[in-house]
């Protein structure tokens, strides 16, 4: 039995990487920054830790919570957009939240976390975006989430220098029907986390710091 964890875990992909990683018959630790979320995780069989990677405080707790263990698979899948700053530039409140969400967080989670992946000889995944195939969706009306998404593709690539042996990536899970992608995406998260898992078991050492697609494909240039 593997042991998994999934950051941001409360609905949508990451719930979904719960409920299959489960099915599956592995060990699952996941985190929600809510009551219900906390709920939806007990439902599926999960370990379940509150956080929130919005708060500094939340996720500098991270590292005694999973004193001890050996993971397999960590993901870090928390991240939030704002349609509001689609068009403009936007509020320094706005930036903060969406930046420290989808990057910061991950940048603080790595060094906590990579270590206990990297004693297990596991995997870390960051869910991300490629930034070609989200400038040319339509419903991609989110500037600051496509600068996020871009922070963070970076930091992953980055941290190969900090953990050369490590197997670490940026996972591009496609359009998917959440609450980025809307109801007209073409993959649902079921399609995209079944193929996001698959990659995730394929990932060599030389892929450290790359944008792997679901569908297996290694991005060349991000």
């Amino acid at each position: 039995m593997s042991t998994v964890l999934v950051i941001g875990a409360s609905r949508g992909i990451g719930l979904e990487f719960v409920r299959q990683y489960r099915e599956a018959g592995e060990r699952v630790i996941a985190t929600a920054r809510d009551d219900q979320g906390l709920e939806r995780l007990r439902a599926l069989g999960a370990e379940p830790l509150r956080l929130d990677v919005g708060l500094p405080t939340s996720v500098s707790a991270l590292s005694w919570q999973l004193d001890g263990e050996k993971l397999d698979v960590a993901l870090y899948v928390a991240g939030v957009i704002d349609r509001a700053s689609a068009t403009s530039p936007p509020t320094q409140p706005t930036f903060d939240r969406v930046m420290h969400t989808n990057v910061m967080g991950a940048m603080q989670v790595i060094p906590q976390v990579l270590p206990l992946v990297e004693e297990a000889g596991g995997v870390f995944g960051a869910l991300s975006s490629a930034m070609s195939q989200i400038g040319s969706v339509p419903g991609s009306n989110s500037w600051l989430y496509r600068v996020s998404k871009a922070a963070l593709n970076m930091a992953v690539s980055s941290a190969r220098f900090d953990y050369p042996r490590a197997r670490l990536v940026a996972l591009d899970p496609g359009w998917v029907q959440t609450d980025m992608g809307g109801g007209g995406a073409p993959l649902t998260a079921e399609a995209s986390v079944r193929g996001l898992r698959a990659v995730l078991a394929s990932v060599a050492p030389e892929d450290n710091g790359r944008l792997i697609h679901h569908d297996g494909r290694r991005a060349e240039h991000w």
